[in-house]
């Protein structure tokens, strides 16, 4: 379909609507480039997409996506094999985390799964690589930090340079403290400059201390000295940083290495995972906007109900019912200017390219469509400006492109046909095109103000008048399409109600020719009779509904006092049987136990239960004699049952546990990693750490959270203030981990 005709129905607004449903950039790009098909077969697999998501999402809620990063430039650098920096490695790695997560959401529930056929293919497609994903955010705190449990060698070096910053900080603070040096410093501080160890000296007394200056404060009161006592120290720090970075670029390299096979598999989830992004938003936008699923005819036939035009707010588009090819496969619609003619071209085209793409249309159910090889629009009186067309030219120009490309399988939908030249000529020029396009055999919608076309389509076979409802009292459209009645101009009923003067209506109107005044009342006549029909019908509709729900209603009553009285019955019976029962066991047991502690206990009981079974045979549904016979019992052998409790042996014994609380501290390590758990599941495991942690008497200990958006830090900072073991906690230093990581100290 050429591009200018779908521009023309704004099926591209419609598109940017479905957008706003889209989670991911790729989804985005997909739905943007995403066009019509215009073949039976393509269509049904859409629409069957878009159904299968649906269900999905009222089965299971929306599919887990969100936004995904653009790993293209990273799988370019995996295909040459080269090595990915933390930040591509963590990107990669989230493609991977919810690839997983988005195969989950589907396999969670086989048999919800087995009702999915056509959505099987994309989340059976889908990648997963539970290994890497796991290795790479274990190894990878965030962009700028690698974890120390990456690898033995890099744990020892910062064990170094952290051994050593403290002896620097103890040597330094050593100084800034002295009574002989305390009052050369600005603050009592340590700081790092250049990544060296430096202490704040008054500029005046820099000559006091012995060292290297590495900046000056930007007052130039303060200078920052490397005191020469720490130069080495510096030096040795800096020289394990090297080695630092070499290793970690080794962990890079060896990570990215993991990945170069799966660059192909990497690609395609992407791919997929847009696919999916773009079905769903189908889907969710075709739930938001009531949309239906609509029969697909094998004949050239539509007919679509209570359509409604999909960029128009719910709360002012009105909904209209349009029937073609069946009886006819010209519609010509007629009616004043501001009329609403337009519009329906518009919804019945832009409905139809709805469905072409997959997407529920918003009309009542059952409604029909066909799937035309293409759909011709000649809408709106734009002027081609480049070639210096008129109204009529430009108009004339489509047509003529119309007439030599369309097919009898094509759908064709013109306003104001004719229009733009002389009005005879324009009247039977457009009587001539419909014909054309009538013998071809091609379904045609079109809008006019010719009193002629109205003619030929009440003589016409396969021509049918329809017109656009206006109401003269209020001098505005209802918008509503009538089908079978030709659509008045108003223009002299509309002059009169602004207040034009009687004798120049009455003159205008002696102008007219009888045979045309005539037709203008039959016309006028059926219109009105047509309207008056249509709001019965729709009266009667209502009246039909209301019965209906009424006497749904009243069965349903009826049936739910039926229901509980045989509930009530049963639920006595039931009660009565079980307090019978109750009864009969209760004396029974009470004799067997009499039994076992005196002859007359037991005369006396079976004379009991003989009492009971004779009540039992006579027994109301209430139960409520077999009760006051087990009360009886019960009373009377009261005092007897309290012989047996003094026969019983008291006895009692203590029992004490020991707990090996040294096993664990052997086991135990000193940091927890938790990145990649949402702060739940982050909590549990920190919660039975701390428990041994506190048994084996370990602190202080590490928490290794990442630095990420801060909130998974948050929510273990919360759950640290509650914990009775945790004396203090902070976020770690420069070398701990900083941010991303969080030292405690146990009690």
């Amino acid at each position: 379909m050429n591009t200018k005709y779908i521009t023309t129905l704004e099926y591209d607004k419609l598109l940017e609507k479905v957008e706003r449903y889209c989670k991911t950039y790729i989804g985005k790009e997909m739905l943007k480039n995403m066009v019509p098909q215009f073949q039976k077969q393509a269509v049904m697999h859409l629409l069957e997409e878009t159904k299968e998501a649906v269900y999905l999402i009222v089965k299971k809620s929306g599919i887990p996506i969100g936004e995904i990063p653009n790993i293209s430039i990273w799988n370019k650098r995996l295909e040459s094999g080269s090595a990915l920096s933390a930040k591509g490695l963590l990107e990669v790695a989230t493609i991977l985390k919810i690839t997983r997560e988005v195969k989950e959401y589907f396999y969670e529930n086989e048999e919800e799964s087995l009702n999915v056929t056509i959505l099987l293919d994309y989340f059976s497609g889908l990648y997963t690589n539970k290994n890497v994903e796991d290795k790479i955010f274990k190894t990878i705190i965030d962009e700028n930090t690698i974890a120390d449990s990456a690898s033995s060698k890099l744990q020892g070096i910062r064990r170094q340079i952290k051994r050593l910053e403290q002896d620097i900080r103890e040597k330094l603070n050593g100084i800034v403290h002295s009574s002989s040096y305390s009052k050369y410093m600005m603050e009592q501080i340590v700081t790092i400059r250049n990544d060296r160890f430096v202490i704040p000296v008054k500029e005046e007394y820099k000559g006091q201390i012995k060292g290297f200056i590495h900046d000056i404060s930007s007052s130039g009161s303060t200078v920052f000295i490397e005191p020469i006592s720490v130069f080495e120290m510096n030096n040795n720090i800096a020289s394990l940083k090297v080695e630092e970075s070499i290793e970690i670029e080794r962990i890079l390299q060896e990570l990215s290495s993991m990945l170069y096979e799966y660059t192909i598999n990497l690609k395609k989830n992407v791919e997929i995972i847009g696919m999916l992004d773009v079905i769903f938003a189908k889907a969710s936008y075709s739930l938001d906007t009531e949309g239906t699923f609509p029969q697909i005819s094998d004949d050239k036939y539509v007919n679509l109900m209570k359509a409604r035009h999909p960029l128009i707010g719910k709360e002012t588009v009105v909904p209209i019912d349009v029937s073609i090819g069946e009886t006819y496969t010209t519609l010509v619609i007629t009616g004043p200017n501001t009329g609403g003619k337009t519009v329906t071209l518009k919804t019945v085209g832009l409905i139809l390219l709805m469905a072409y793409s997959g997407i529920f249309i918003p009309c009542k159910e059952q409604s029909t469509i066909y799937v035309f090889d293409h759909i011709f629009v000649d809408i709106g009186d734009e002027q081609s400006i480049k070639e210096s067309l008129s109204t009529f030219s430009s108009h004339m120009s489509n047509i003529v492109e119309i007439v030599n490309t369309a097919t009898s399988n094509s759908m064709i939908l013109l306003d104001e046909l004719g229009s733009g030249t002389d009005p005879l000529e324009g009247a039977n020029l457009a009587i001539s095109i419909l014909q054309y396009f009538h013998k071809l055999g091609v379904i045609t919608i079109s809008t006019t103000h010719y009193p002629e076309l109205k003619n030929y389509c009440l003589l016409t076979d396969g021509f049918e008048n329809a017109s656009s409802e206006f109401n003269i009292e209020k001098l505005e459209p209802t918008y509503k399409l009538l089908i079978g009645i030709p659509g008045k101009s108003n223009a002299f009923a509309i002059s009169k109600k602004l207040g034009l003067k009687q004798e120049i209506l009455d003159q205008a109107n002696s102008f007219m020719k009888q045979d045309d005044i005539s037709i203008e009342e039959l016309m006028k006549s059926i219109y009105d009779s047509k309207i008056t029909i249509e709001k019965e019908k729709e009266n009667i509709q209502k009246n039909s509904v209301q019965i209906e729900a009424l006497r749904k209603a009243l069965e349903k009553e009826n049936a739910d006092v039926k229901t509980k009285e045989k509930e009530q019955i049963e639920k006595a019976k039931k009660e009565a049987r079980e307090l019978i029962l109750s009864a009969k066991e209760e004396a029974n047991r009470i004799i067997r136990e009499l039994g076992k502690i005196e002859a007359d206990g037991l005369k006396e009981a079976n004379h009991l239960r003989n009492r009971l079974n004779e009540q039992l045979q006579n027994i109301n549904e209430t139960g409520e004699e077999s009760n006051k016979l087990n009360l009886e019992i019960l009373k009377s052998l009261n005092s007897r049952e309290q012989m047996k409790k003094q026969h019983k042996t008291k006895s009692s014994s203590k029992v004490n546990f020991t707990k090996n609380d040294t096993f664990k501290s052997k086991h135990i390590s000193s940091e927890i990693n938790v990145i990649g758990l949402n702060i739940d599941e982050a909590t549990f495991l920190i919660d039975k750490y701390l428990d041994d942690c506190a048994i084996s008497k370990l602190s202080p200990i590490r928490i290794v959270h990442g630095k990420g958006t801060g909130k998974l830090r948050e929510g273990v900072h919360n759950y640290l203030k509650k914990n009775p073991h945790v004396t203090s906690f902070r976020i770690g230093t420069f070398g701990e981990g900083e941010m991303g990581v969080t030292i405690v100290e146990l009690n």
